[in-house]
């Protein structure tokens, strides 16, 4: 008997693993409309089939020598059943393909290259590959059903397919999974693998080794980003894990569009090297728009397949956003007639200026300049007007937030053209019209200025700059006319007036630099002292101002041991109640001491009480308690009797089919709140159970009987889902926990029962283990935890609350809160605050995380659950990032990692967070 319930309780196991895994399959399919072969869900699914498939396999079906059992099985099928023959040879092909790229993994690229391109199986993946071709080739179904309907031949009698049952349901199963279609194709977003929770936590313990060292929290006194050079590569993408699709992502795709793209864009990333091509794209995504240059190495994939994630491309390749960007420096090769138009480098107007002949483009450069002042290494263009397409492209794409000063001018016939601008001439200097019209293949500049709304009003700019020109970045090749100049003989000794116009406009633009980096590194400061002020003004009321030292008089980190409670209980004078909250919120409570601290903690107990008074006060609460049973019991008499007269007067309804006048109290159903007024009387009416008996009439004790019966009912349906699975709650504890949460209804009518206070009960009734004074603690636990369920205001100051903290500790991450879909009203914290993350932690974890909370009150901050909340979401923080999580993504995520978490990391990172607003409020 023992064996065969075993045997079947392992049945039930395996099927209950496939239907998960088909579930979660079907649900990717619904939610990303495809489903991609390399899926974790299609890997997990395809071991669970195996799994079945393989259970009671006679040892004939599977091969004496076979080491792929599923192999040999389906080969034998395949000599009886015509789809399992075809299912045979395609697997066969990929082990064949698989098997020779193992072989000649040591031979040349080229000779890998002209070999058939696999799908990028992961280890498990070629494990099952023969039930994945099934489940793509949409006859896994079939084969199994097949199976099933000859499983005597196959398989022992203990097998799964054997089981008359459960055989029919997995093959019914697998019908939705083969129906869906499956793709190998890369989105650029890459979010077809839908991972789960605790693979995405997997991820980033594997690849985190590079993770940043410094915390979010640990903000600098100003955000100033150090660059060691004008070339620096700062803004160069992140080669691993995902090279390839990093590449896949520069073309047009369904999240971003693609704007402009040009191969053999020439970048010198280093002095010491030469100009390398690569392929330069403008990409948007709603407002952002971004600027990528990659190696043409990288795009081809000349480096190899084994070299090419490791590949020294990867550090020149680029990816600059555009906001960051405040000017473009312009300069136009031409080979006819050269013509150079002088623009204004900041402010200033512009003037026509005619063109005598045509000018034919022959390539060009631009060099982007940042708000710092520190230019990119510069993009020359080939010949072919493409620099002007991509300033046409640029504009566009700015349009209608942004736009480029001076705009590009429209010329019928041709479109988008450069502006025909000269420099305005300063009074005295005589005409410069000759100046740019002795030389051929001379530099035409420009300098463009990318303007946002409100762009000109952040710096004031003095009067004598805004009338003056400045020149800007000028390559190696251009002629410099003071070199010219100097070449002749001047017998005035003047200094020639070509010199004076290129040297002045030359100071007069590293001035305007200068000046706009002081400006902007004064305001950063100023906004930033500004910004400490207001942080310290909104986030002083979250944290006490005194900070606790966990090592001081003594190491805390133990917490409240057996020893100091034993010496504390015979002598109330050998610890402080600040000393014993100390190493409470820093250490803990020994388990086995739980039951006698806890009281305390809650103030149920005062810690100064001796024993005697302790016996006092618990026998007060036991005999009010014991009166309110009484209370409560007496009524719920009253409200079965009159369900049961109800009940029979409908039966009896039903079975005449007359209509019967039933006397019954018209029942009237309340919310959770109600009046002021009817509070003192219900007050009163709870005093005397004999008075509410006798004069039912009276409407106040009528709503009174109502309003208690349909809480009752309420506590009954949460009674008996709460906690169903752990140890403690057998029916007989369950019975006391409905008890309390009645006589805690009964005394609290006005606020009533609201889903959740069952959850808050369960865990003090765990530990403390006494009706009682069970009741006492949660009623001192009530006085706090009230105000968070819907007739109290704290959850939405929880909200803003944790909306601040967020923004100012992590402003990175609240940035993406806010672009993804605006989720920073931090609804995804509701359960953590409802119940003090009863539901995201295991019971054991429960009990720290609790009475670290009550200690907190006294030692650190009042509002501890924050910092808590804030620790879970800056512990995953990065994987939020790295996977772009939005609204629902978010909460997938903390739902799936509910009862894993690390709760000492959190408790730790939570202390430290509060230990950082501390010193920054007191940091005057």
């Amino acid at each position: 008997m023992a064996t065969n319930m075993a045997e079947a309780e392992t049945r039930q196991r395996l099927l209950r693993t496939v239907k998960k895994e088909v579930k979660q399959i079907m649900e990717e399919s619904v939610t990303r409309k495809f489903v991609h072969e390399d899926s974790s869900h299609i890997v997990s699914f395809c071991a669970a089939v195996e799994a079945c498939v393989l259970h009671g396999l006679k040892r004939r079906a599977a091969g004496f020598l076979r080491s792929n059992k599923i192999a040999a099985l389906f080969m034998k099928v395949g000599k009886s059943f015509a789809p399992a023959e075809e299912l045979c040879r395609k697997a066969q092909e990929l082990e064949q393909i698989i098997e020779t790229k193992r072989s000649q993994s040591l031979q040349s690229q080229d000779s890998l290259r002209r070999m058939p391109r696999l799908p990028s199986l992961t280890t498990q993946g070629v494990r099952n590959l023969w039930i994945r071709t099934a489940l793509f080739e949409k006859v896994l179904d079939k084969i199994v059903l097949y199976l099933v309907e000859n499983s005597s031949k196959y398989y022992e009698k203990e097998a799964v397919l054997m089981d008359p049952v459960d055989g029919p349901i997995l093959a019914s199963l697998l019908v939705g999974p083969c129906a869906l279609e499956y793709t190998k194709m890369k989105t650029a977003d890459h979010f077809w693998t839908d991972p789960s929770a605790d693979e995405l936590v997997q991820r980033h313990r594997i690849h985190g080794g590079h993770c940043r060292q410094d915390s979010p929290t640990k903000r600098p006194a100003l955000c100033i980003q150090k660059r060691h050079s004008s070339s620096s590569m700062d803004e160069r993408p992140s080669p691993s894990p995902s090279a390839r699709e990093y590449v896949e992502s520069l073309h047009q795709n369904n999240r971003v569009t693609l704007l402009f793209g040009k191969n053999n864009v020439l970048v010198q990333p280093r002095d010491d090297m030469e100009a390398i091509p690569g392929y330069l794209s403008l990409h948007q995504n709603a407002d952002i728009m971004t600027l990528k240059w990659t190696p043409n190495q990288l795009m081809n994939g000349s480096v190899g397949d084994l070299d090419y994630e490791r590949s020294i491309y990867w550090d020149y390749a680029m990816t600059i956003p555009l906001e960051e960007i405040v000017y473009l420096h312009c300069h136009q090769q031409v080979s006819a007639i050269k013509h150079s138009f002088q623009i204004k480098c900041q402010y200033g107007s512009y003037t026509k200026k005619s063109c005598p002949s045509p000018v034919v483009d022959s390539g060009g450069t631009v060099v982007l300049v940042s708000k710092d002042g520190i230019q990119r290494p510069p993009l020359r263009f080939p010949r072919g007007g493409h620099l002007l397409q991509f300033l046409s492209c640029l504009e566009n794409g700015l349009l209608p937030h942004g736009q480029l000063d001076p705009p590009l001018w429209s010329q019928r016939g041709k479109g988008k053209v450069f502006p025909k601008l000269r420099k305005r001439v300063p009074q005295g200097s005589g005409s410069s019209d000759s100046v740019s019209d002795k030389e051929e293949d001379e530099a035409t500049d420009y300098v463009f200025r990318i303007l946002f709304p409100n762009s000109q009003s952040e710096f004031v700019t003095p009067p004598d700059l805004m009338d003056q020109g400045a020149t800007m970045w000028h390559p190696t090749l251009r002629k410099a006319s003071c070199s010219s100049c100097s070449q002749g003989s001047f017998s005035d000794g003047m200094t020639p007036k070509g010199c004076n116009h290129e040297r002045t406009p030359l100071k007069l633009l590293c001035d305007n630099m200068k000046y706009q980096i002081i400006s902007r590194a004064f305001y950063g400061w100023l906004a930033y002292c500004r910004h400490l002020s207001t942080v310290r003004t909104h986030l002083s009321a979250l944290v006490n101002h005194t900070i606790v030292a966990p090592d001081v008089p003594r190491d805390a980190f133990k917490g409240l041991t057996a020893d100091v409670w034993q010496t504390f209980l015979q002598d109330c004078t050998a610890y402080e109640e600040k000393e014993l909250l100390r190493l409470v919120y820093f250490g803990g409570v020994e388990a086995s001491l739980r039951k006698e601290v806890w009281p305390f903690l809650l103030g149920h107990y005062q810690f100064g009480m001796s024993e005697e008074e302790r016996k006092e006060v618990d026998e007060q609460v036991r005999v009010c308690y014991q009166q309110t049973m009484r209370e409560w019991l007496g009524c719920e008499e009253i409200v079965k009797q009159r369900e049961k007269e109800q009940h029979a007067a409908a039966l009896a309804k039903c079975s005449t089919g007359a209509s019967i006048d039933i006397p019954s109290p018209k029942m009237v159903h309340h919310d959770s709140t109600i009046s002021n007024e009817s509070q003192s009387s219900q007050s009163s009416d709870r005093q005397s159970l004999a008075r509410l008996q006798s004069d039912s009439s009276s409407s106040t004790q009528q709503e009174l009987l109502d309003l208690y019966t349909l809480n009752l009912h309420r506590i009954d349906k949460d009674v008996q889902r709460c906690d169903r699975n752990y140890w403690y709650f057998t029916p007989a504890n369950l019975e006391k926990l409905r008890n309390i949460m009645c006589s805690y209804i009964w005394r609290h009518l006005d606020i009533g029962y609201v889903q959740g206070m069952c959850d808050l009960l369960a865990p003090l009734l765990v530990i403390l283990d006494d009706e009682a004074l069970a009741f006492s603690c949660f009623s001192e636990l009530m006085k706090r935890m009230n105000q968070n369920f819907p007739h109290g205001g704290a959850m939405d100051t929880h909200f803003a609350n944790m909306r601040s903290l967020i923004q100012i500790l992590d402003s990175e991450l609240f940035e993406l809160m806010h672009q993804n879909g605006d989720y920073t009203h931090f609804y995804f914290c509701y359960r953590w605050f409802l119940l003090d993350f009863k539901r995201e932690l295991v019971y054991d974890d429960v009990f720290t995380v609790w009475e670290t909370i009550w200690a907190a009150k006294n030692v650190s901050s009042s509002h501890f659950v924050l910092f808590i909340a804030l620790a879970l979401v800056e512990i995953y923080r990065d994987i939020i990032l790295e996977n772009n999580m939005d609204f629902t993504d978010i909460i997938k995520f903390f739902n799936e990692m509910a009862e894993h978490h690390n709760i000492k990391q959190i408790l730790t990172q939570a202390r430290d967070l509060v230990c950082k607003v501390q010193i920054l409020i007191e940091n005057k």
